[in-house]
């Protein structure tokens, strides 16, 4: 019987195997035997905590998005006009945490599974109506049209991450500065 207190460990040992895995293979191309094996676990004891490769898949998800929604709250915390906050959305969207390989393919390999799989289409749902609303907010003040300069900002966000995936080359200071560039524009009087 297992100790008190190990479930916790073991599902976030899980969730960070998953996350590695689909680095190294770069898809969700995966099986629950070699996330347990790189998380030091039987096969067996991963299918107790999650029940199959996509349920292990949607917590790495979810974990990813606690750690984005981390960064982008202690960027807001510091945040002291709406056009930094604008910036510090974008910060967080590169920050080393959410701007990994790892994370990257983590991203590419929800938006390939989002395509044929509900839960991970609700999921993929759910953050781009939090990074539209959260830009929207921060754009309000400064743009006649905030909902269509926050969507514009969110599919470059989106965009940079596939070019990341694809050349793996992408620097998160070359993306972060591609983004603050296309906010400047989007910011002119005539944009």
């Amino acid at each position: 019987m297992p100790k008190l207190g190990m479930e916790p460990i073991r599902r976030s040992a899980l969730v960070e195997a998953t996350i590695a895995e689909l680095a190294s293979k770069g898809s969700l191309d995966v099986t629950v035997g070699q996330i347990a094996k790189r998380a030091g676990m039987s096969t067996a004891l991963a299918h107790h905590y999650f029940g199959g490769k996509d349920q292990i898949f949607l917590a790495a998800m979810r974990q990813i998005l606690r750690d984005f929604g981390a960064e982008v709250r202690r960027g807001l915390a510091a945040a002291d006009t709406p056009k930094a906050r604008a910036v510090a959305i974008i910060e967080a969207s590169f920050s080393p945490t959410c701007f990994s390989p790892k994370t990257v393919s983590a991203w590419m390999t929800l938006y390939a599974q989002a395509q044929t799989n509900p839960e991970m289409l609700r999921l993929l749902a759910l953050y781009q109506r939090r990074l539209k609303s959260n830009l929207s907010h921060a754009l309000r003040p400064l743009s006649a049209r905030p909902e269509d300069h926050s969507e514009t900002l969110g599919a470059l966000i989106d965009g940079l991450y596939l070019r990341a995936a694809l050349s793996r080359s992408q620097s998160p200071d070359a993306a972060r500065q591609t983004a603050r560039e296309m906010l400047d524009k989007l910011l002119e009087p005539d944009a």
